[in-house]
């Protein structure tokens, strides 16, 4: 049996549109109808005409098509965790918010702003306090709008992003827990972080340059702001994308983020910055196999399948739905 051919009768017969993130496996990506980042996945599968979806990707991805577009059936082959994602939930992001009003900062002087990686439940806790999404592109004018309430900005839950683009924006920042003043800060970060990010250090920036002279240096801002520093170019996936491909052939990379997508960009002249495979684990878990038995399931209308249905209960969606649309309408 051909999986491929068979994935591909049965996504037709099925009314299913399939969804892959960039960090999927390329047996899996090149399957998809639709691919892209977070968000970009979220807004272009509102625009499906598929009753069903099929999403290959990590749990909050699948939560973000659901609260978008609730008429929708959204499957995914597995369920896999984002570990960012679960750094924070409702008891943690209430816990922050205790541990600022500890500090002499008032709940109604907080704006919280959670990145696009986090659970339906935290993005409607930021939603119920008048705050927003955000993704790696659009975090410099969310947070900019942020800033016109005059409130303290709650960042949630990726440190070295919102440590980033305080920096670019030439603010001051603090991480809750390691000591730095709160009240003095602009922006305060949650102490979460992307652990394939993390990957990425100095002494591998170092060791390209010294190997190559004119090399390039280009990386995530979910990397150490120590990184960022010391980059030439530092963006969101698709801007990394975009970023890459218009360089000329002959111009060498080293790119600091996961390995599937970097893999993908080009054939000649680009590196990984990174002497450990900086691959997604969570991202890598859903396999050809897993798309065919998710058909095969949704085939039979058996029950079964549904343990890997998103579902999102209605208040939760409510104000998630709330939170990423004030990031849409900007």
């Amino acid at each position: 049996m051909n999986l491929k051919e068979e994935i591909l009768k049965l996504k037709e017969k099925l009314d299913v549109t399939i969804v892959a993130h960039f960090y999927q496996r390329d047996e899996v990506f090149e399957l998809a109808d639709i691919t892209g980042d977070s968000l970009e996945l979220a807004k272009k599968a509102m625009l499906s005409d598929s009753k069903n979806i099929l999403f290959c990707g990590v749990g909050f991805m699948g939560e973000s098509v659901k609260v978008l577009s609730p008429e929708k059936r959204v499957l995914m082959p597995k369920i896999a965790c984002c570990a960012m994602a679960k750094m924070i939930d409702g008891d943690y992001y209430d816990d922050s918010i205790k541990t600022l009003n500890d500090a002499g900062i008032k709940s109604e002087d907080i704006l919280p702003i959670t990145y696009i990686n986090s659970s339906a439940s935290v993005k409607a806790k930021v939603g119920q306090m008048g705050g927003m999404v955000c993704t790696s592109s659009n975090a410099y004018k969310i947070i900019e709008k942020g800033l016109k309430s005059g409130k303290k900005i709650l960042f949630v839950p990726d440190r070295c992003l919102g440590q980033n683009f305080a920096k670019k924006m030439n603010l001051t920042s603090a991480v809750l827990g390691d000591g730095t003043s709160l009240n003095d800060a602009d922006i305060i970060c949650y102490n979460g972080f992307c652990s394939v990010h993390q990957l990425f250090s100095v002494d591998d920036i170092e060791f390209y340059r010294n190997k190559y002279e004119d090399i390039l240096i280009a990386v995530h801002p979910e990397c150490d702001p120590a990184i960022c520093d010391l980059a030439d170019f530092v963006g969101s996936t698709s801007e990394l994308i975009k970023y890459i491909k218009e360089l000329p052939v002959e111009q060498k990379v080293a790119v600091g983020t996961e390995y599937n997508m970097v893999n993908r960009l080009r054939t000649k002249n680009t590196y990984i910055l990174s002497s450990t495979k900086p691959e997604c684990p969570t991202m890598n878990e859903t396999t050809l196999q897993d798309v065919y038995d998710s058909l095969k399931l949704l085939e039979t209308e058996q029950e079964e399948p549904y343990l890997n249905e998103i579902l999102v209960d209605e208040d939760t969606a409510k104000w998630a739905n709330i939170a990423l649309n004030r990031m849409l309408e900007l």
